[in-house]
């Protein structure tokens, strides 16, 4: 994978040279257009934060200016460094309050330190699928993961899918659901109270999320693709609608009855819990290093699109940066295992450099979650990111 082995400020001015011009309408943004490119010294300015000579470009062709600064991470903040422990304290299972007392920072400064860390990480994972040398070669297993945003009155799933043998995470999707399960006749009147105000999920949209999951993973030649999943008739339905435009070969293991806690697992447990082990350990990974997961927490996520993008930190994370089994470090990352790169990933490395959408050019799906576009009901006015000029 083409990637820069160190940060755009650790480069001294001197060294710098442009790549493409980052403003989106010049023909020079262009990565296929390389003759385009012609740029020159514009001056500089110091930056107030740290006190360093950044140098200043002019584009030759829309003739706008910029500076070495706008290809890095840290572009537009003024406390640059947040970003690593932020990102370390997000993945460690730490909660927003925790990490800015850690910090020493608001609360408000990880939150909004933590959606660009999200954006970040779901331009970077789509750089990643597509530097698979080759897509298709492994089963992938799929399954939904339930969490809640802003009160147990509001679950959702997160479906995620991982490879059979590589354990790489392939990607994830997003359904609101109705809350289910035992609950009192308060409770029930409770429910019915916020689904008169704020309506009630759509009757399919967790097939929605299979279907989307499944027809963006990577496949064979003819997008041939095999599929581990347990028996969720919303798996199964979704593998249907996709038969007509893409074969998929799926293989259903029930989930059996359990026996009282410690009891013997049947055979059919135990296939089970063997076939989807690598999603299995995911979600046991989910659960424990991130505070929004937990069982009965505090740090439950607020809004749907939080969840978006802490889960797309965690894949990156899970995916280059730590190892595929910790108690075998020295066998490399889940990337590694597919020949995507040959070295386990530090943080520095990952937030390397600046990813402008308009140049990843990810999927509408991807810019759903990037522009923060899910609707958490209690939040109808929440933040979306429309902003035209940073990122």
């Amino acid at each position: 994978m083409d990637w820069p082995a160190i940060g755009v400020e650790r480069i001294a001015p001197e060294d710098f040279r442009p790549g493409f011009c980052p403003w989106p309408a010049c023909a020079a943004h262009d990565e296929s257009r390389p003759r385009l490119v012609r740029f020159h010294r514009h001056g500089e300015y110091r930056r107030l934060c740290d006190g360093r000579r950044v140098p200043r470009y002019r584009c030759s062709c829309c003739r706008r200016t910029f500076s070495q600064q706008t290809f890095a991470f840290s572009y537009y903040l003024k406390r640059p460094d947040l970003s690593l422990p932020v990102a370390r304290g997000l993945v460690a299972g730490s909660a927003h309050r925790q990490i800015a007392r850690s910090a020493a920072c608001h609360q408000a400064t990880v939150t909004r330190r933590s959606r660009r860390l999200g954006r970040h990480a779901l331009l970077l994972h789509h750089l990643v699928l597509h530097a698979l040398p080759s897509p298709g070669g492994e089963a992938t297993v799929v399954d939904d993961f339930d969490t809640f945003a802003w009160s147990q009155y509001f679950p959702c799933t997160l479906p995620t899918a991982t490879g059979a043998e590589s354990w790489f995470v392939y990607g994830f999707a997003f359904a609101r659901e109705r809350r289910r399960g035992a609950m009192s006749r308060i409770q029930k009147r409770r429910r019915a109270a916020l689904e008169a105000r704020y309506g009630r999920p759509a009757r399919n949209a967790v097939q929605g999320a299979f279907r989307g999951l499944i027809d963006a993973l990577p496949g064979g030649p003819d997008r041939s693709l095999r599929l581990i999943a347990d028996d969720d008739p919303a798996i199964r339905r979704a593998v249907r609608e996709l038969a007509p435009s893409r074969p998929v070969v799926l293989t259903a293991h029930p989930n059996p009855s359990r026996g009282p806690k410690g009891s013997r697992r049947t055979p059919t447990a135990r296939a089970r819990d063997q076939a989807l082990f690598p999603n299995d350990q995911l979600h046991r990974f989910l659960r424990h290093t991130e505070a929004a997961h937990r069982r009965q927490t505090i740090a439950f996520g607020r809004s749907y699109n939080g969840l978006a993008e802490r889960l797309a930190l965690f894949l990156v994370w899970r995916n280059l940066v730590q190892a595929r089994s910790e108690r075998r470090p020295r066998d490399g990352t889940t990337a590694m295992r597919l020949g995507i790169t040959d070295h386990t990933w530090r943080w520095e490395e990952v937030l390397a450099r600046r990813l402008q959408p308009s140049r990843v050019r990810p999927p509408a799906e991807v810019m759903s979650f990037y522009r923060r576009e899910m609707v958490t009901p209690p939040l109808p006015g929440e933040h979306r990111h429309r902003l035209s000029r940073a990122f």
